[in-house]
């Protein structure tokens, strides 16, 4: 073990274990990467596997990973990776370029029996496509180089491209592990959802070796061999608890030394009683989507008046962390793209009853989905929230149908998946620097969450995530920010404000806006002497 500098203990040959157990909202789906998307799922992948590239925790520039240098070829439509040397997988096997290569050629050829339409998956909304349709899809190649060098081919530029593979779903598995646990064939299941043999043991190059997962606990421990820093942690405990007061009750009575999200609703008994709340940066948006192979969705006066029947600043200032802010776009205020013309359609009850008026809608019974029994970043309160929209739209003449799902008995595919949902509460949680991860998983491409038919739209965002970095890509993403707001696709409604929680043992925490906190990274406090 590399000796920690700031850990007087470290000059001892015997290391006391340490565990770390953190209280988290909903059970993971899945631990293969390349199959998920919940934020729960990658906390666990995110310490067992790498990817080429991470996120710098100061710029949130990319950074060296399993690659230590990289050059763009091309004019953008290549880059050259220069591996790093000795790295292991878990399993024992060598980490090089032709295991960059397996991961890569394995996301590309996905059968369908495993992607299903793709449109949750990563790879499709980065890359548009997969080999069954190579028309559709951006990229090209992966090609070996060298033991430690490999170059990767697109078919266009994309300038999010190395922000991209900071991603969890971009995490580099042992091709040995892919192989012995069938990735590729969902024959097994995770609560609610159909995974793999792999997607129960994911084996990666991380900090952390992943041990078991079962009754609302997932555990890791440290990696002996681990190339990097290995930190102070030596075991690693993630505990689900769906209800915010037993999360709460869990830090207090040392059960916990941590927990994720902090909700409102405990926000202020935290800081009474002295603990650590610690606020990322906003780096998310929740939305009301809406489905329009739902007939009566497709009247855009429907919408328009969806839109005008939501007040967003009581749901704000109820419902989330002070602070949050209400939005009419999706791309957030720091990222190029957001567009300060954007106004959107203000709450205005007496509108949105002429709208309707005027619209094909007839009294139609319109299924609204919600989550149970989950608090997300961008979604502290979804019971609470959902029955002030529901309110709301109600007041102004829509028939709303409560439609509520637990969080782990598979609401996110219900959502995602093409349905009877009129309406949907949802989130997005920036996984990397760039507008395009904003816009183009929701309205890149059709999905069946919003049953979206916009060429138009699907043309422009395609054409700004090629453009170089500069004024004309800003003013790109800013004409699809004022698109998105006249077509009222979906409802945004705030960027929201997330907070972890933190007991006094913990003396650092590795916060990221887009959530990539690798537990290598926590230390402690000294124990107070006596």
């Amino acid at each position: 073990m590399v000796p920690d500098p700031t850990d007087t203990t470290a000059s001892t040959p015997a290391v006391a274990p340490v565990t770390f157990t953190l209280g988290t909202a909903a059970d993971p789906r899945g631990f293969d990467p390349a199959l998920v998307s919940d934020s729960e799922s990658y906390r666990v992948t995110r310490q067992v596997l790498e990817g080429l590239v991470t996120v710098d925790p100061v710029t949130g520039a990319p950074a060296p990973s399993l690659a230590t240098e990289w050059k763009e070829l091309d004019d953008g439509l290549g880059y050259s990776f220069k591996l790093r040397p000795g790295v292991t997988f878990h399993d024992g096997t060598a980490f090089d370029a032709a295991a960059v290569c397996t991961n890569f050629n394995r996301w590309y050829t996905m059968p369908v029996a495993t992607r299903g339409d793709g449109s949750s998956a990563m790879f499709k909304q980065v890359f548009r496509g997969f080999s069954d349709s190579p028309a559709d899809s951006l990229y090209n190649s992966c090609t070996v180089t060298g033991p430690l060098g490999v170059t990767l081919s697109l078919k266009m530029r994309l300038t999010g491209f190395l922000q991209a593979l900071t991603m969890p779903a971009f995490a580099i598995s042992s091709p040995a592990s892919l192989a012995q646990g069938s990735a590729n064939v969902l024959d097994q299941t995770m609560g609610a959802n159909k995974v793999s043999k792999y997607a129960l043991h994911p084996v990666g190059t991380g900090p952390f070796t992943f041990t078991s997962a079962a009754n609302e606990v997932t555990t890791m421990i440290a990696y002996p061999k681990y190339w990097g820093e290995k930190g102070q942690i030596t075991s690693l405990k993630f505990i689900t608890y769906s209800q915010p007061e037993a999360r709460l009750a869990a830090l207090e009575d040392g059960t916990l030394d941590g927990f994720d999200p902090v909700t409102p609703s405990n926000f202020d008994k935290l800081i009474k009683s002295g603990k650590q709340v610690l606020q990322r940066d906003p780096f998310s948006v929740m939305y009301v989507g809406i489905n329009q192979t739902v007939p009566v969705m497709a009247d855009l006066k429907v919408r328009e008046a969806i839109a005008a029947a939501i007040d967003k600043t009581t749901l704000v200032n109820d419902f989330f962390i002070a602070g949050t802010a209400t939005t009419a776009q999706f791309i957030p205020p720091k990222l190029s793209g957001f567009n300060n013309a954007v106004q959107g359609i203000a709450f205005d009850p007496a509108k949105a009853k002429a709208l309707l008026a005027e619209s094909s809608y007839k009294g139609e019974e319109l299924k609204f989905y919600y989550p149970t029994n989950a608090a997300r970043t961008y979604l502290p309160t979804p019971e609470k929230v959902y029955a002030e929209i529901a309110r709301q739209l109600t007041a102004v003449g829509l028939n709303i149908k409560p439609v509520p799902i637990a969080w782990n008995d598979g609401y996110v595919a219900a959502v995602t998946s093409p349905g009877d949902h009129a309406l949907s509460l949802m989130g997005w949680n920036g996984s990397y620097s760039d507008p395009d991860n904003f816009v183009g998983p929701l309205f890149g491409s059709p999905n069946g969450e919003l049953g979206l038919v916009d060429p138009q739209l699907v043309s422009k965002i395609t054409r700004a995530r090629s453009l170089p970095n500069g004024a004309e890509r800003a003013a790109a993403y800013e004409s699809v920010s004022k698109q998105i707001a006249a077509t009222v696709p979906a409802v945004p409604i705030a960027f929201p404000i997330s907070a972890i929680a933190l007991s006094d043992r913990v003396a650092n925490y590795p916060l990221s806006p887009v959530l990539n906190e690798v537990f290598n990274h926590v230390t402690f406090n000294k124990p107070s002497a006596g």
